[in-house]
C-alpha cells in the first residue's frame, strides 16, 4: 500500500490531558520577531511530534499530539498577545484542566537567546500575554518556560520596538538550541518530572 509520508499522525486516542500554549502575535508582520519565541516554539514542538496546528478553534489554531506519552492539545492564541487569557481559558473549560495542567511558552529578554527557564507558578514578570491568562483564569499557578530573546541592546530603544524586532542569525541559531530544550523540557513535564526538567535545562 502506498504511504504518503507527507499524511499528518493519525488523532491520538483518550482524552486531552495537558494543554502546551505557544503565545505570540498572528500574522506575517510579527513572524520571527523575539515577542513570538512561544509561536516558534510550539511549532518546533508540533513538527517534532509530527502534529500539525491547523485546526481553528479557541480563538486559536490548534492541534493534538502525542507527547511523553500523554495526549496534548497545541495551541497557538490568534487573539494578539495582550489578549491570550481568551484564548487559554476557552480551551481550559472545554477540556476541564486546572492551571497545573496547562503549560505557557513564552519570551523573556532578562534572559539572553540560547537560554531558557522554567517556572511552575507565579506572576507575570510583566509578560503582557501572561498577565492576561493570570487575570482572566484568577490563577498563577501556570507552568511556564521562558525563553530567552536578550535585553534591548541600549536603554534609548523603545521596548515595544525591541520585542517586534527580528532575531539576528547568531541570535536566531542560539534561540533554537534553546527551543530543543523546551521540546525536552515540555516531555518531562507532562511525564510529572518537572524537577527534573528545571535541574537539567534551567540556565
Amino acid at each position: 500500500m502506498f504511504h504518503n509520508p507527507f499524511a499528518a499522525k493519525a488523532e491520538p486516542a483518550g482524552q486531552v490531558e495537558y494543554l502546551i500554549v505557544g503565545l505570540g502575535n498572528p500574522g506575517a508582520k510579527y513572524e520571527n520577531t523575539r515577542h513570538n519565541a512561544g509561536f516558534m516554539a510550539l511549532d518546533y514542538i508540533a513538527e517534532k511530534a509530527g502534529a500539525r496546528v491547523d485546526r481553528l478553534k479557541f480563538k486559536g489554531l490548534c492541534g493534538t499530539a502525542q507527547i511523553g506519552g500523554k495526549k496534548v492539545l497545541l495551541l497557538k492564541p490568534s487573539t494578539y498577545m495582550n489578549l491570550s487569557g481568551q484564548s487559554v481559558t476557552e480551551a481550559m473549560r472545554f477540556y476541564k484542566l486546572p492551571p497545573e495542567k496547562t503549560i505557557i511558552l513564552f519570551d523573556d529578554i532578562s534572559l539572553e537567546p540560547g537560554r531558557m527557564r522554567i517556572r511552575m507558578k507565579g506572576s507575570d514578570g510583566g509578560q503582557n500575554g501572561m498577565k492576561n491568562i493570570i487575570y482572566l483564569s484568577g490563577s498563577d499557578r501556570f507552568p511556564r518556560i521562558k525563553i530567552g530573546t536578550g535585553a534591548k541592546p541600549n536603554p534609548g530603544w523603545d521596548l515595544a520596538d525591541w520585542v517586534l524586532s527580528k532575531f539576528t542569525d547568531a541570535d536566531r541559531k542560539a534561540l533554537y538550541e534553546a527551543i530543543d530544550h523546551v521540546n525536552s523540557s515540555v516531555e518531562l513535564m507532562v511525564q510529572d518530572n518537572a524537577a527534573e526538567a528545571m535541574n537539567r535545562y534551567n540556565s
